[in-house]
């Protein structure tokens, strides 16, 4: 009887980063490698940082082919490693210290329903979830800790009195990425306008 083996897809922003990954994983014997548009049991998705446009695209991932998610990334912000979390992210590796090993196991623990994590990352989500539960303890509104520096730079100049086209040229943004930036900040803490999130950014030191 033959080896049950593992599927495996993955998702990479270039195809540089997909090929050194796919290099990783082909000679697994217990992996079997499929298309990026095919179900896989696990999807290992390769980003430089973890931004708002990166969850999103986890979250359909996760939704389209509800596969266990192994994210190598160069960076990640602390509030973010909760929501990759909520994203469907079971393994979580800094892409620097990556070899074929950790990769290897990181997708064999997914396969199993565990979890993994680099230890750089696991203490700072220590951090993160500790100070999420000293928030909850003191009744500080949770959904304060889920701030991005974009976030924080954009309401900062917002409350400077700049306008789009203005905070745009400064931070060299498009238009169209800051006017999405305030949109999903207002959506995801249901804030009703430029002014109520500058003021509650305000209230709770974080501009």
């Amino acid at each position: 009887m033959g080896m049950s083996r593992t599927s495996v897809a993955v998702h990479a922003e270039d195809v540089v980063s997909r090929a050194g990954v796919t290099a990783l994983l082909r000679h697994q014997a217990e992996f079997e490698l499929v298309g990026e548009r095919e179900a896989a049991e696990v999807t290992v998705v390769a980003l430089d940082q973890l931004d708002d446009d990166g969850e999103q695209a986890l979250r359909a991932l996760r939704s389209a082919h509800q596969t266990r998610i192994v994210l190598l990334v160069s960076q990640i912000e602390a509030q973010r490693l909760t929501t990759a979390i909520e994203c469907g992210v079971v393994g979580l590796l800094v892409r620097a210290e990556v070899d074929t090993d950790s990769v290897s196991h990181a997708v064999q623990a997914a396969a199993s329903g565990k979890g993994s994590m680099s230890g750089t990352l696991l203490s700072r989500l220590f951090e993160q979830v500790s100070r999420l539960q000293r928030q909850a303890d003191t009744g500080q509104a949770v959904g304060v800790s889920y701030l991005t520096a974009r976030e924080q730079d954009v309401l900062r100049l917002v409350a400077d009195g700049f306008d789009t086209t203005e905070i745009a040229a400064k931070l060299s943004y498009s238009e169209r990425t800051v006017k999405k930036c305030l949109y999903e900040l207002n959506s995801r803490m249901q804030l009703k306008n430029r002014a109520h999130a500058v003021g509650y950014a305000m209230r709770h030191g974080l501009i």
